[in-house]
């Protein structure tokens, strides 16, 4: 195998691969054979199809997949030999027919970078901590009962916190909504899900009342003609309900699937999720801040534009935004975050780090945990190479950013679990 090579910008490369085309020829004579010996052909016993006829029926096939073979491995050895990393697969040009007793075609990819060796000891990484308390467990208790609420009719006055029927329309200076009839609309006051301020003014009304407000409706309000616009509000209350929560006993723990062990083995239960929920997300912001100051220390990296766009096309999609150039608003976010997966990547190879079956496990376990056939889960992953796949490189790369923050700077930020939950709430 002769192989050339050529640089096409900074991280492009051309091979030029010349091999015997005996090879192929030889290769594809075997195939022909073995094809015969198992062929099942109309007219001819099952072993004796003749060579002549394989090679007229699928002899072009057998080429085309000979060739491809012989393209896959020989370019294998080729970038082993150069000692290139290609970033992406290459862009393969041959005529696959013999000139001079050989074989040619170039491969044009890209390479990855030359990081040189990586040190991350200057790096200031802030490691959240918080903790699971009696506190969290009583408040996630109390959103469960309100999971499992009934609701009753009252003839009482609505007040803060009942779930409320009622018919509206909106008159503008130059519109109606709905153009004729009413909308009618149920919600729970003191929510905010439909209009915090139409709410409010249903709160000590009665089923039957009816009444005009004039409303500012919000411009993210969810019925598009409203948003954003003042009206006069003509409403009408058809009922009232008023919330009845469960009893916090062994029944309600029962019905949680907590058969045995009553209240103690149910606060257990909300604990180990909490606790579960709580080490997800810490790990999710110490890897956002160790990947972020990891980024922003290699700033002049040169990454591969291909991966870039391919990234950008992903979170487009992701984003659900449309066009044939909507990727380009992504650009920027994507060369960081392929930029981040180069440093990841090169980090664990310079270092040694190898993925750790344990913690695969362990992550697997719990993602399956939180099924109610939890088995089934854990069976779909095994047989699944890239949902397995997946699971591995999340693993992998909470090992390497925790490796991070064990050689950097790490400044622990002491939080309450809900400032690590519900951020800004």
């Amino acid at each position: 195998m002769q192989v050339s090579i050529e640089n096409v910008g900074v991280l492009g490369r051309k091979l030029t691969v010349r091999l015997p085309a005996q090879g192929l020829e030889d290769t594809i004579r075997t195939r022909i054979e073995e094809m015969g010996r198992t062929a099942r052909l109309k007219g001819f016993r099952p072993g004796k199809v003749p060579a002549k006829v394989i090679e007229q029926r699928f002899g072009a096939q057998i080429r085309n997949e000979a060739l491809s073979d012989l393209i896959g491995n020989s370019f294998q050895d080729a970038v082993t030999q150069q000692k290139l990393r290609p970033a992406v697969q290459p862009s393969i040009a041959t005529t696959g027919r013999p000139e001079n007793g050989e074989i040619e075609y170039t491969a044009t990819f890209e390479v990855l970078p030359e990081v040189g060796t990586l040190d991350v000891s200057g790096l200031e990484i802030v490691r959240p901590v918080a903790s699971v308390g009696d506190a969290d467990i009583d408040q996630m208790i109390e959103t469960l009962r309100l999971q499992r609420r009934t609701w009753n009719p009252v003839e009482r006055a609505a007040q803060a916190g009942d779930m409320v029927l009622f018919e509206y329309s909106a008159q503008g200076e130059d519109f109606r909504h709905p153009e004729a009839g009413t909308d009618r609309v149920g919600a729970i006051l003191g929510g905010g899900a439909y209009s915090a301020q139409l709410e409010d003014a249903l709160v000590g009304h009665v089923a039957g009342d009816e009444f005009t407000v004039k409303i500012d409706f919000p411009a993210t309000f969810r019925v598009a003609a409203l948003a954003g616009r003042t009206a006069d509000v003509a409403v009408k209350l058809v009922h009232v309900q008023e919330a009845q929560l469960p009893a916090v006993d062994e029944a309600f723990a029962a019905s949680f699937g907590v058969k045995d062990g009553g209240m103690d083995k149910f606060r257990e239960d909300v604990r180990a999720n909490l606790e579960r929920e709580l080490k997800g997300v810490l790990m999710a912001r110490l890897k956002a801040s160790a990947i972020e100051k990891l980024v922003d220390a290699h700033a002049d990296l040169e990454v591969p534009p291909s991966l870039i766009e391919n990234e950008a096309r992903l979170l487009a999609r992701q984003a659900g935004a449309q066009g044939a150039e909507a990727h380009l608003g992504f650009m920027a976010p994507a060369r960081r975050r392929v930029a981040a997966g180069i440093l990841i990547a090169e980090l664990a190879r310079q270092n040694d780090l190898r993925l750790d079956g344990r913690r695969v496990s362990e992550a697997l376990a719990t993602i399956a945990s939180t099924y109610e056939e939890p088995e089934q889960v854990v069976e779909l992953y095994r047989r699944d190479p890239q949902l397995m796949s997946g699971l591995q490189n999340r693993v992998m790369e909470d090992q390497v950013v925790e490796w991070i923050a064990e050689h950097a700077k790490q400044v622990e930020q002491q939080l309450s679990f809900n400032e690590v939950m519900r951020p800004g709430a």
